[in-house]
């Protein structure tokens, strides 16, 4: 939760627990958030991106964090919304302590929370992400606002929206170089604006029609519409399982993924995804070895 919470000169400084930028920008829910510091200062760092139109950047020196150039409206309106700062993680630790493999992956990464994004610049990034790495998704989102959002800076864009993107043909979407996934973010731009597509009722529809829901859209699956429920419409239930959640599934749930954390099995999933991916001890070498017999 947010404490201290205090105007210096044009910037809002305070001071949030359970909560890292690094952790939570780089962990592939986002991919509009750029790293400026210098890896080898653990003691500071400082990202920059683009949240509700707005070219933000923020500095967090331990658990100090300044944003800056921001009014206090947009600081208890947006900024507390996108980042979550109004749900207390620390029930999510006490909640999955029980669980060895949870609350390994949560002491591994506890600064992670799950970020509320823009719905449709969600089920974009998404589409994008098929198959493909973080660097490279950035890459190609980068390409797309730059050749049809607004610009904000000197270097930022805005993320174009469905109705301008239906009008780009294929062949000139093609230039951004996402290849086959173009023409299922000019199918979902059509049943968005179609109304084919209600995303403005997907997060209160039952978790299974509202995947069915997105999983109209060419080239939807079902990992992909629960990433899309998960950091476009904050549905905490919802579960993505790809390459690197199935093995840990495989290794550490071989009997299933209890039924007790299902309701936020999102969370439980973000930590175990983002600690399996970087942790090199996550999983022994030895099982490694042997799956690939």
């Amino acid at each position: 939760m947010v404490i201290n919470k205090k105007i210096v000169g044009e910037n809002i400084e305070a001071h949030i627990s359970e909560f890292d930028l690094e952790e939570t920008l780089d962990c592939g829910q986002c991919f509009r958030w750029k790293k400026l510091s210098d890896d080898l200062d653990t003691t500071k760092k400082v990202f920059e991106g683009i949240i509700y139109d707005r070219c933000l950047k923020i500095i967090q020196i331990k658990g100090l964090f300044i944003f800056e150039k921001i009014d206090e409206l947009f600081f208890d309106t947006k900024i507390v919304e996108y980042f979550d700062l109004k749900t207390n993680y620390k029930i999510f630790n006490e909640m999955f302590k029980k669980d060895k493999t949870i609350n390994k992956a949560l002491n591994y990464a506890k600064g992670i929370r799950i970020v509320k994004q823009d719905s449709w610049e969600v089920i974009c990034s998404f589409i994008i992400s098929q198959n493909n790495n973080i660097s490279r998704i950035k890459g190609i989102i980068e390409n797309l606002c730059k050749s049809y959002g607004k610009k904000i800076s000197e270097e930022n864009y805005t993320f174009p929206s469905p109705e301008v993107l239906e009008k780009v043909s294929l062949e000139k979407l093609m230039e951004i170089k996402a290849g086959f996934r173009c023409k299922y973010i000019l199918d979902a731009c059509k049943m968005v604006v179609s109304g084919e597509l209600l995303i403005d009722k997907i997060d209160i529809m039952d978790i299974d029609e509202a995947r069915k829901s997105l999983m109209c859209v060419k080239g939807i699956g079902p990992k992909v519409a629960d990433c899309i429920l998960l950091f476009g419409f904050y549905r905490l239930e919802a579960f993505p399982i790809d390459v690197w959640i199935k093995r840990a599934l495989d290794y550490f749930y071989p009997n299933g993924f209890p039924d007790e954390y299902l309701k936020f099995g999102g969370v439980a999933q973000q930590y175990i995804f983002h600690y399996i991916r970087t942790c090199p001890d996550a999983i022994p070498a030895e099982y490694k070895k042997n799956r690939k017999k």
